[in-house]
C-alpha cells in the first residue's frame, strides 16, 4: 500500500513570481508590471522585475531540478511574453525562450506542466475592459490556441488557471492584488463569468490544437473544513461547509467555480444571490462551453478552511502553530480536502500547490536548513497518503514552490521554496527539505 506506482511527484512555480525580463526581448506589461510598483500595495514597493531572473538562469535552474530528483514541473507561461498586447502579434524572442526551457526540461527528463493563467493579465486588454468584457473569453482562447500550436508536442499537461479566487476575489473584489480594483458585485459576478467562459473555450482550443493527447485541468484553491471529529455527523456538516457560498464571500468560495466547470451549473445559492445578473449574462450555449470535460481537477491547499468571525479562527487556537505567512498547520487538510473534491467532482485530484513559508536564511556553513517545513511537508503527506491508501484517486503532489520568488504582495519577504535564492547575486542554494523531497521522490512516498 502507498501512494500509486504513476503517481506524480513535482514542484511548481509561476512565470511572473520567478522569470523577472519584464520588458525584454518584445515582452508586453501586464497588470503586475505596471501596478505593483505604485501605490504601496506591496511591502517595500518591490516588484517582480527581475526576481528570480529564471528568464536567463533557466539552464541552470533545470539542471539543479535534475539533480533534485524532480519528475514533474508546473510553470506558467507569460501571456505578454508570447503575445505582447494579449491578442495579435507573436513576439518570437518569448516562443523562443518557452521552447528552450522546454527542450531543457525534456533533455533533463522532467515533465513541464503547463498553466495558461497565473495571475499576470495584459495590461492592453485590462484597458479594454479586461474580464468585464465578454470578449475576454476569446482573446483567453485565441492564447491557448497558440500554445497548443506551439509547445504540445512537449506538453501534454495542461492547466487552464490558476486560482480564480485570488485573481478575481483578491484583485477585483477586495482589491488587494493587480490590479487593485474594488468593484461592484454585479461586476464581480459578470467577470466571473467570463472567466468561467475562457476557462471552457480554452479547453476546447487544447483539445483541438494539441499535437498529443492533452491532459487538461485546472487549479482553483481547493481547501475544505476538516471535521471536528471522526463522527458521520461531523464529517457531514465538514463536508456541507465546505461546498457552501453566501454573497459576501462568494468568488473565494469553491462552488462558485468549480460547479459550473465540473457540474455544468451554478450553485443554487448563486441563483439565490445573483439570479438577475446570472439569466442576463448567460447566454444559449456558455454552460456547455464552461463544463467542457475536464481530465482532472486541481487543488492548490494550504490550510483548512475556517470561520475568522471570532477572536480565533476555527482552524487555529492560542498558540497554535503558524507558517512565516501566519497560516495555521492543519495536518489533516490534504486528505479531506482530496476526498471532498473526490467525492463531489468524480475527478482524480492532483495537488497542485501545497507548501509552506519559513523564516529561511543561510547558515554559516553555507546551507539552509529549514526543518519545520520538511515536519510541515511529511505531516501533509500522511493525510494525502492516507488518502491514496483509502483509493482515493490522488493523481500527484507538486509542492511550493522549487524555490524562493516574488510572493504578490508579501514582496520577497516570504520564502516558500525548496531552493534558497540570494536576490542580491541570483545564488541558488537547495535547502535540506530539497534533499529530502528527492528522497521521497525516490522512495515514491514509501518514507512517509
Amino acid at each position: 500500500m502507498g501512494f500509486p506506482k504513476n503517481f506524480i511527484w513535482g514542484t511548481a512555480s509561476a512565470a511572473y513570481q520567478i522569470e523577472g525580463a519584464y520588458n525584454e526581448d518584445g515582452k508586453g506589461l501586464n497588470v503586475w508590471d505596471y501596478y505593483a510598483g505604485e501605490g504601496n500595495h506591496v511591502r517595500h514597493n518591490e516588484t517582480g522585475n527581475i526576481a528570480c531572473d529564471h528568464y536567463h538562469h533557466f539552464r541552470e535552474d533545470v539542471a539543479m531540478m535534475k539533480e533534485m530528483g524532480i519528475k514533474y514541473y508546473r510553470l506558467s507561461l507569460s501571456w505578454t511574453r508570447l503575445i505582447p498586447k494579449g491578442t495579435g502579434e507573436v513576439n518570437p524572442d518569448g516562443v523562443a525562450f518557452y521552447n528552450a526551457l522546454f527542450d531543457e526540461l525534456k533533455a533533463n527528463g522532467i515533465e513541464p506542466m503547463v498553466t495558461l493563467f497565473h495571475w499576470d493579465y495584459p495590461i492592453e486588454l485590462h484597458r479594454k475592459g479586461g474580464w468585464l468584457n465578454r470578449e475576454s473569453s476569446d482573446w483567453f482562447a485565441e492564447y491557448a490556441k497558440l500554445c497548443a500550436e506551439l509547445f504540445s508536442d512537449r506538453v501534454k499537461y495542461w492547466m487552464t488557471i490558476n486560482e480564480p479566487q485570488c485573481f478575481i476575489g483578491c484583485g477585483y473584489d477586495l482589491g488587494v492584488f493587480a490590479p487593485f480594483v474594488k468593484s461592484p458585485k454585479s461586476d464581480v459576478v459578470r467577470m466571473s463569468h467570463n472567466v468561467l467562459l475562457a476557462h471552457g473555450k480554452a479547453v476546447k482550443a487544447l483539445r483541438e490544437n494539441s499535437k498529443q493527447k492533452a491532459i487538461i485541468g485546472f487549479a482553483p484553491t481547493g481547501p475544505v473544513y476538516i471535521p471536528e471529529n471522526q463522527s458521520p455527523e461531523a464529517i457531514e456538516k465538514a463536508r456541507q461547509m465546505s461546498f457552501d457560498m453566501d454573497d459576501e464571500s462568494f468568488a473565494f468560495s469553491t462552488v462558485w467555480w468549480s460547479d459550473p466547470i465540473v457540474l455544468g451549473k451554478y450553485h443554487d445559492k448563486a441563483y439565490k444571490y445573483f439570479g438577475e445578473i446570472l439569466d442576463e449574462i448567460i447566454e444559449d450555449g456558455d454552460m456547455e462551453t464552461i463544463s467542457a470535460p475536464l481530465d482532472f481537477y486541481g487543488a492548490n491547499v494550504y490550510e483548512s478552511m475556517c470561520d475568522r468571525s471570532g477572536d480565533y479562527a476555527t482552524n487555529s487556537y492560542i498558540g497554535c502553530p503558524r507558517t512565516a505567512m501566519e497560516w495555521p498547520v492543519t495536518d489533516d487538510v490534504l486528505y479531506w480536502s482530496v476526498k471532498f473534491m473526490n467525492e463531489r467532482y468524480n475527478l482524480p485530484v492532483l495537488i497542485t500547490e501545497n507548501g509552506i513559508a519559513c523564516h529561511d536564511w543561510v547558515f554559516l556553513d553555507g546551507k539552509v536548513h529549514d526543518p519545520n517545513r520538511i515536519d510541515f511537508v511529511h505531516r501533509y503527506l500522511k493525510g494525502l497518503k492516507r488518502a491514496a491508501e483509502e483509493g482515493i484517486d490522488v493523481m500527484g503532489y507538486l509542492y511550493w514552490s522549487i524555490m524562493d520568488n516574488y510572493e504578490w504582495t508579501s514582496g520577497y519577504d516570504k520564502r516558500f521554496g525548496l531552493v534558497y535564492v540570494d536576490y542580491t547575486t541570483q545564488k541558488r542554494t537547495v535547502k535540506d527539505s530539497g534533499w529530502w523531497y528527492k528522497t521521497v521522490i525516490e522512495s515514491n512516498g514509501d518514507i512517509i
